[in-house]
C-alpha cells in the first residue's frame, strides 16, 4: 500500500502526519511553529516530525511515496516556494525542493485553505461531493474549491467585494467579503454595538467575559438581546450574499463552512440556508450547505492527497 506525509503548517504549530491512499491518518506529530525562528530553523523541526509521525504511524520509510505540505501566505504552486507569509516572515522560501533533498521523496507544496477544502472531500463534510466550496471563518475568510478531487488553485474569495466603498480590509481595498464575514469582521460588529448600547446586555456580557470574541454576540442574543439578534441578522445576510455570488458562478454540490464562527453549527446554518436559496440564481441546484467535520485534520488530510497521483 502506499502511503503519503501531510504537513499543515500553521502559525502556532505544525501538524504533520501519515495517510493511507483512502484518507486515514495512520500516525501524527507536532510542534509549535515559532514564528520568530528563521525558516531554515523551522524546516529542521518540520522534518523531524514528519520523521517522529512515520514512526508513530508504524510504517517504513521507504513505503512513504510523497509528502505534501499546506502552507499559508503567496505560494508557488509550480516551483513549490512560499513567496511570502507575513506571519512567519518567511520570504522565498524553496520549502518543496528543500524537503524533498532531504526526505528523498517527491514534495508538492499548496496553500493551507486549498488543502484543507481537499481533506474536507476526501474524508469529511464534503465527502464524495464532485465539487466543493470550503469557507473557513476565522481571523480572516479562507476559501477553497475542489472538483473531481482536484484542487482548483487561486481562490482569494475573502477579498471579493461585497459593498462598494465599504469597511476598509486589511488587504487594502474596501468592502470586502473578509471585512464583514470573518470572525474579525463579526468582532468589530459587536465592538461597534456596544459602543453604541454601552447599559445593554450585549456591553454587559463582554464585560463579564473580558474579552470580545466571535462567540459574544451569540451569547448576548441567547439573552435576549434584540440589538444582538439585529447584529447576527446582519452578519448572515452579509454571509449569505457573498456565497450567493460564489455559488451563482461555480455551482458546487457542497458549501462546507468552518472556523471558529462555524461552531454556531445549525445556528449559523439555518437562517443562511434561507437566505442563500432564496437568492440563488434561478435554475441553480441548491447546493448542500454544512459544517466542516475535520477540524485541523482536513489541513493535514488534504496536503497528504493533493499528492496521490505522484
Amino acid at each position: 500500500m502506499a502511503y503519503y506525509v501531510g504537513v499543515d503548517i500553521g502559525g502556532t504549530n505544525i501538524k504533520t502526519g501519515v495517510v493511507d491512499s483512502s484518507g486515514n491518518i495512520l500516525g501524527e506529530s507536532s510542534v509549535p511553529t515559532g514564528a520568530d525562528r528563521h525558516q531554515e530553523v523551522v524546516l529542521l523541526d518540520i522534518l523531524q516530525t514528519v520523521k517522529d509521525s512515520i514512526a508513530a504511524a508504524k510504517v517504513d520509510e521507504r513505503e512513504i511515496k510523497a509528502v505534501g505540505v499546506g502552507s499559508p501566505g503567496m505560494i508557488d504552486y509550480e516551483k513549490g516556494i512560499v513567496i511570502r507569509n507575513f506571519n512567519l516572515n518567511w520570504e522565498n522560501f524553496y520549502i518543496a525542493d528543500l524537503m524533498s533533498e532531504a526526505l528523498k521523496v517527491p514534495v508538492r507544496l499548496a496553500n493551507d485553505a486549498d488543502a484543507a477544502a481537499l481533506g474536507e472531500v476526501v474524508a469529511g463534510s464534503a465527502k464524495g461531493a464532485k465539487s466543493a466550496m470550503i469557507i473557513t471563518l476565522g481571523t480572516g475568510v479562507g476559501s477553497g474549491y475542489v472538483i473531481n478531487e482536484k484542487i482548483f488553485r487561486g481562490c482569494e474569495w475573502g477579498h471579493m467585494v461585497i459593498v462598494h466603498n465599504g469597511r476598509k480590509c486589511t488587504c487594502g481595498r474596501n468592502g470586502c467579503f473578509e471585512a464583514y464575514c470573518s470572525a474579525t469582521g463579526l468582532i468589530n460588529s459587536t465592538k461597534q454595538a456596544i459602543n453604541e448600547h454601552p447599559d445593554g446586555i450585549l456591553a454587559s456580557i463582554a464585560k463579564e467575559e473580558g474579552v470580545v470574541s466571535g462567540h459574544t454576540i451569540f451569547d448576548a442574543a441567547d439573552k435576549g438581546d434584540e440589538i444582538s439578534a439585529k447584529v447576527i441578522d446582519e452578519y448572515i445576510s452579509a454571509l449569505a450574499c457573498g456565497l450567493v455570488n460564489l455559488i451563482n458562478g461555480l455551482q458546487p454540490e457542497v458549501v462546507s463552512i468552518g472556523g471558529g464562527i462555524g461552531k454556531q453549527g445549525e445556528r449559523l446554518l439555518v437562517p443562511l440556508r434561507e437566505k442563500v436559496y432564496a437568492e440563488v440564481f434561478k435554475g441553480i441546484p441548491h447546493p448542500k450547505i454544512v459544517i466542516c467535520t475535520l477540524g485541523y485534520k482536513a489541513g493535514l488530510i488534504g496536503a497528504a492527497m493533493s499528492v496521490r497521483d505522484i
